[in-house]
């Protein structure tokens, strides 16, 4: 019987829609500034990174009107609160949702449906990345772009629209500056910044879980020889999680040979699949995990969406799997903790009803996962092909049979 670790939370597995298309991240950080005399000082983006410290809280200023810079050099200005907001990329709508502002939201990708009541909520996309049409349609006063939505930002900005686009998201501290700007764009400081709190707290929780635990040699394997490997946010997760990652050598999204995933020989490998049908075949098979059917079950959206709240369930049923996998001997068992969240699961580059890719955007890793797709190290064991990575989607993601697609943002 396998060892399976897991989660109480539901897998949708699906066949695959392209999210977004790839795209390089432009311009320099984004930065916040606010005019007038309802303006006051800005909220701290201080996450203090995997340590769990935390970032700095704000003083509750949202004040409008309001500037802010973002990943393209674009400086963005909200006259006053915007009441109709459209998220082109799922991981943005699952922090929308975080901070409770979901009433606003009028606009969605489909992979945002997992999300409690998104399904009421507009569909904005396409066959790849957003339709221009839709989201004109829904008369937002803001869209939020996240990293793998690159190509989308200049139509709809040409369209009249207010288009805040962000860099990918690599990890948590990233992720806790998104939040923060979303909740500072929208006028939900406060919210954000207890978001921000919550999530650095389970990454606290999970790093003590497994503090004295030996750390299992872990592998994310996309399909088609892709994998995560480092500068990705699904890194980010399998290092708070408890686990370190063997293809951290490679960046972004690389697609491996047999040879060298061989070699890397992981002992537990994370799918998004409950039946794990990768551990059947091969280079998998012959690998430590593969012999000994060690293997975590992730949530899907939440594994490849770079949110809080993905932060939050991921660390957690990864750390819980950890824990369970060195008491565990031959047993099998279920492992991590549901985590339960708030919603189903899916994502735009983040998964909903497709799972399986890494894909798009933000995230980032998606972001996301958010990061961009990066290119093998050249060597022969690496294709030098990218591999789909938040915020990278269609043409990577078209090569793979199995369908890797673009749930991250």
């Amino acid at each position: 019987m396998r060892n399976s670790f897991a989660i109480a939370m539901a897998v949708l597995v699906t066949t695959a829609l392209i999210g977004g298309v790839a795209g390089t991240v432009a311009g320099a950080q984004p930065t916040i500034s606010t005019d007038g005399p309802t303006a006051g000082a800005q909220p701290a983006v201080g996450a203090a990174g995997a340590t769990g410290t935390g970032p700095a809280q704000t003083d509750g200023a949202c004040g409008f009107p309001f500037n802010a810079t973002d990943a393209t050099g674009e400086t963005v200005t909200l006259e006053e609160r915007p009441e109709r907001i459209t998220t082109i990329n799922p991981s943005a709508a699952q922090t929308l949702w975080e901070l409770g502002e979901q009433d606003r939201v009028v606009g969605v990708s489909q992979f945002a449906f997992y999300l409690d009541g998104a399904e009421e909520r507009a569909n904005v996309s396409a066959e790849f990345g957003a339709s221009v049409e839709r989201v004109v349609d829904t008369e937002p006063d803001l869209v939020l772009a996240p990293n793998s939505s690159a190509a989308d930002v200049e139509p709809l900005r040409e369209q009249g629209l207010t288009v805040y686009h962000f860099p990918a998201a690599t990890d948590v501290e990233d992720i806790a500056e998104k939040t923060e700007t979303i909740g500072r764009l929208v006028g939900a400081c406060d919210a954000a910044a207890e978001t921000n709190e919550e999530m650095y707290d389970a990454v606290d929780a999970a790093e003590e879980r497994t503090a004295d635990v030996d750390r299992p040699a872990a592998l994310y394997p996309l399909g088609g020889g892709y994998v995560a490997a480092n500068n990705t946010f699904i890194d980010a997760i399998m290092n708070i999680g408890g686990a370190d990652n063997v293809a951290a050598d490679y960046e972004g999204y690389p697609q491996l040979s047999d040879e060298v995933i061989l070699e890397s020989n992981p002992e537990l490998l994370l799918v998004t699949d409950s039946e794990a049908s990768i551990l059947e075949q091969e280079p998998y098979a012959s690998t430590t995990a593969g012999a000994e059917d060690s293997y975590v079950v992730m949530n899907v959206n939440y594994l490849n969406q770079p949110a809080p709240r993905s932060v939050i369930e991921s660390t957690t049923t990864l750390s819980n799997a950890v824990v369970e996998l060195q008491g565990e001997g031959s047993e099998s068992t279920d492992g991590a903790d549901d985590g339960s969240s708030d919603g189903d699961s899916s994502e735009d580059g983040e998964s909903s009803a497709d799972d399986t890719s890494d894909g798009s955007d933000d995230g980032s890793s998606t972001d996301d996962a958010d990061g961009n797709a990066s290119e093998g190290d050249g060597s022969d064991e690496n294709t030098g092909d990218s591999a789909p990575g938040f915020g990278v989607v269609a043409a990577a993601l078209a090569l793979l049979a199995t369908g890797l697609l673009a749930r991250r943002d």
